[in-house]
């Protein structure tokens, strides 16, 4: 792969807060947003990944969602307990936030407007993949094309995540840098499920990248309720227009594989894509899948567009 030109670190302001962002790719390239997960900074769009996608004709903007990384942290919100997951299952008494997911989808498009972006391809991963839902609906014109990464519609019906992969989500956060490193090695190794030699290897470089960046437990927290108290999205993806491409793993341990089919069921015309042992991770043993299939989608809507 030929070198592709990367602009570093920079701000800009969005929604009436602070993004960190970064690109990847010539300035005339057609542009592309990468919407990273839940409690996960951009950089967790590995470099490489964003390299190859540039390298593809894109170009590649990724973002610290709010609440994370060096976007601007905000307050409210205490820690979500079982109780209120217990309410919310079974009772369906919604979870309070101080923000919900419409707000991230207008930090979003803030993001395009400060660049000066009319229109995109956003490419969210699990909630990420619920944000450039939330642009779709609400923003059409936005989007030049969707794909959505082992991410979910918010249907109360879609099974619930693993024994393993919930009490990752609820487990206490870690109180120094060699806990964190230690959890992050855990966390990954439940969420992949099974043996990527890459990305295990890379688990030590990958933590202490992201500890470095600074971590912000209270805002994951802020972030789980937004997800939580946004409700279904089923009913109104039913007015996306925008071509659109799910990408789903079988193994996935945190959104069942029938969130991506009910994604894609949901979305007149969209494509599915389930990825054969793929868990809740971008592994690097499966970046050329995954990269061919994106870049393949945003040039064929480009094409249609044209």
């Amino acid at each position: 792969m030929s070198s592709v030109a990367h602009q570093g670190e920079q701000f800009v302001r969005a929604n009436g807060i602070d993004i960190c962002y970064e690109i990847f790719g010539a300035a005339d390239a057609e542009p592309m947003l990468l919407i990273m997960g839940l409690g996960a900074q951009m950089v967790l769009w590995d470099d490489a990944f964003c390299a190859h996608l540039a390298a593809r004709g894109f170009r590649v903007i990724r973002f610290d969602n709010r609440d994370i990384g060096r976007s601007s942290k905000l307050s409210g919100g205490k820690r979500l307990t079982p109780l209120e997951l217990l309410k919310l299952r079974f009772l369906h008494i919604p979870v309070t936030a101080p923000y919900k997911l419409d707000d991230m989808a207008k930090d979003t498009v803030g993001v395009m407007d400060a660049l000066g972006i009319h229109s995109a391809h956003l490419v969210g991963a699990s909630m990420g993949g619920m944000i450039a839902q939330e642009v779709a609906i609400s923003f059409p014109h936005r989007l030049r094309s969707l794909t959505s990464i082992m991410s979910t519609t918010g249907n109360p019906r879609v099974p619930p995540p693993s024994r393993q992969a919930t009490a990752v989500l609820m487990a206490p956060p870690p109180n120094t840098k060699d806990e964190f490193i230690t959890r992050f090695a855990q966390t990954y190794k439940i969420l992949r499920t099974g043996r990527f030699p890459q990305d295990e290897a890379l688990d030590r470089s990958r933590a202490e990248r992201i500890f470095a960046r600074g971590l912000s437990p209270a805002g994951s927290g802020r972030q789980l309720r937004a997800i939580l108290a946004s409700g279904s999205r089923k009913e109104r993806l039913a007015s996306v227009k925008a071509p659109t491409l799910v990408i789903h793993g079988t193994a996935d341990p945190l959104v069942h594989p029938f969130g991506g089919k009910d994604t894609a069921a949901s979305i007149p015309g969209a494509k599915l894509l389930m990825i054969e042992g793929m868990g809740h991770v971008l592994a690097v043993e499966l970046w050329p899948q995954i990269i061919d299939a994106i870049a393949a989608h945003a040039h064929g809507a480009a094409a249609k567009a044209a």
